[in-house]
């Protein structure tokens, strides 16, 4: 495996991926447009979410003082 390679797995079926200069994948991190589909269904559908509530938090780098209330 080259440096510039990254393997993962598709987050719907589980096939191998791997993305590196000399082979782009167009739909990474999934192996293809239909996981890619069934994922985005998921998410419209709800079956995805973020349960934690979103929290303020000073942005970094922020001067002192500029701290949300």
């Amino acid at each position: 495996m080259a440096a510039d390679e990254l393997n993962v797995r598709c987050p719907n079926c589980g096939r191998p991926v791997t993305r590196s200069p000399r082979t782009p994948a167009p739909f990474f991190p999934f192996c293809s447009e239909r996981c890619k589909l069934l994922d985005l269904g998921k998410w419209f559908r709800g079956e995805h979410r973020i349960e934690e509530p979103l929290r303020d938090t000073p942005a970094e780098g922020a001067p002192p003082g500029d701290e949300p209330d």
